[in-house]
């Protein structure tokens, strides 16, 4: 536990400050190019350590159709969640993109409840109320282009919620946490590629321009910290490892202000404040109640 909890800390920081790299990587490629990119940097950076480690033992029954299907599916709502981030990233700041996407902490719940009858405890309620204070605290509404932003980035957490969700329950029928990283990376890049050719002009060259930036998002926050994220997932309760990876929202903001220089004003801070004060309710509150919770 103490390992996943080191695990779940660190990816946490490692997407945070990477939303700097995802924000600087779009000055010469697109979005989709730039997702394209970081995603298959992501499964190139993970296949040794699946093939060292874990392809012998799973190699059987890896591409039964179950397994290929979930796989499909988790490689989808990683890509539509990395390439909606960078379009969020076109219109509003670091800032706003990193604490929207956390809304996929409170979104859980609902996805839980939907498709696989999980009940929603009653606190998840009133941190949707909170998070919408919050976010209207963060959303300069006489700026249409911020606006656009910020609801791209609303509607991204969507993916995430189905994405955190599918990953917990597909680890409790094939628990191969390398394996699930590696190859959700090359799916997510074959869906990125696709919509990449058709929209944007691909140059190798000007991929090399935003290297630094694609390689930082692909090697670590792509590669390393999905698979950190998956044995968090595997080996820590929902509750905690929701909560750290809230923290991403909270290292996204401070890089983007120290690095980028995107000044949050008192009012952007409240509205901060609000939402991580929200989603961490969200999920300490069903610990201290589990008899409706189960």
């Amino acid at each position: 536990k103490i390992f996943s909890l080191i695990c779940a800390v660190s990816c946490s920081l490692i997407w945070g400050s990477a939303f700097i790299a995802q924000d600087l990587g779009m000055d010469y490629n697109g979005p989709f190019t730039f997702t394209f990119g970081r995603l298959f940097l992501g499964f190139l950076t993970l296949l040794p350590f699946f093939l060292i480690f874990e392809f012998k033992k799973n190699k059987s029954i890896l591409f039964n159709y179950k397994n290929s299907i979930n796989l499909f599916v988790i490689g989808f709502l990683l890509s539509a969640g990395n390439a909606l981030q960078q379009f969020a990233l076109l219109y509003t700041d670091v800032a706003n993109t990193a604490i929207f996407t956390i809304f996929y902490v409170i979104l859980v719940p609902f996805v839980s409840y939907k498709f696989f009858s999980k009940i929603i405890h009653r606190s998840v309620w009133l941190s949707v109320i909170i998070c919408l204070i919050g976010g209207v605290l963060l959303t300069e509404f006489n700026n249409i282009q911020v606006r656009l932003g910020d609801s791209i980035a609303i509607f991204n957490a969507l993916f995430w919620a189905f994405h955190i969700v599918l990953i917990s329950k597909f680890l409790r029928e094939f628990n191969y946490p390398i394996t699930i990283a590696c190859i959700q990376c090359l799916y997510a890049s074959i869906f990125a590629i696709i919509p990449a050719l058709i929209t944007e002009n691909i140059n190798f060259a000007d991929m090399l321009l935003d290297g630094k930036e694609m390689i930082y998002a692909g090697v670590l926050s792509s590669g390393i910290a999905f698979l950190l994220q998956i044995y968090g997932q595997q080996n820590l309760s929902p509750a905690p490892v929701a909560i750290i990876f809230s923290l991403e929202g909270v290292f996204a903001a401070v890089f983007g202000w120290i690095i980028l220089n995107q000044y949050l004003n008192d009012i952007k801070i409240l509205g901060i404040v609000l939402i991580l004060v929200a989603v961490i309710f969200s999920q300490l509150a069903p610990i201290y109640d589990k008899k409706k919770y189960g």
